[in-house]
């Protein structure tokens, strides 16, 4: 049943739906995760490569047992503004897990298993002045490699400090034309002022 809240809750997500752009698009910081391979801790940096889309890459560990790396696009989805939206996506994962087996009563466990996934997301993101929170649920299905179990899922928390603000480029732009129009007034200027300071011609010189 919680399998399939989830997988109704992530096609709800990917609805195309009318978007607005982040009011960030450059964003890194910490996440906090907890799941079915116990807690891990992480570094998460999200950017916005279109108006309705981010990218996020996620490195996570337990220090002990697994490690982990995460690349995924995700399509945001705002609620009211833009500083708070929800989302879902999808991407791929690479890392060096445990895997546990069981026979009969025996768990055998083993470490350092390389391993490649495809990752599902779907969550909710809050912003305000330099700071973006996000919380989101995260399974993984192992596509090579040896891991059991074959599914997994994580509940995380993000907390990311915006780095390059949404308006970023078109405040630079309006620099730019600012100091356009700077350049062209200065030139006028000095076109004024050298016809102002040149010596005027005699009637009778030719041209």
């Amino acid at each position: 049943m919680k399998k399939l809240v989830h997988l109704s809750l992530l096609i709800l997500l990917s609805l195309p739906l009318m978007l607005s752009a982040q009011s960030y698009i450059l964003s890194g910081g910490l996440r906090l995760g907890n799941g079915s391979t116990g807690r891990m801790v992480g570094l998460t940096a999200q950017q916005r490569f279109a108006k309705h889309y981010t990218l996020e890459e996620i490195i996570q560990t337990d220090f002990t047992r697994n490690t982990t790396v995460h690349v995924l696009g995700k399509k945001h989805i705002p609620i009211v503004t833009r500083r708070l939206n929800v989302y879902g996506g999808a991407g791929l994962s690479f890392g060096s897990e445990e895997s546990r087996q069981t026979i009969g009563t025996e768990t055998i466990t083993t470490k350092g298993n390389g391993t490649m996934g495809v990752d599902l997301i779907a969550g909710a993101e809050f912003t305000l002045a330099k700071v973006n929170v996000s919380v989101d649920y995260k399974p993984n299905f192992n596509l090579a490699g040896d891991r059991n179990p074959w599914a997994t899922g994580q509940i995380a928390l993000s907390a990311r400090t915006v780095l390059v603000k949404g308006n970023f480029f078109k405040k630079l732009k309006r620099k730019h034309k600012r100091k356009k129009r700077q350049r062209q007034r200065q030139r006028q200027r000095e076109k004024a002022r050298d016809n102002k300071d040149a010596p005027e011609r005699p009637n009778w010189w030719p041209g």
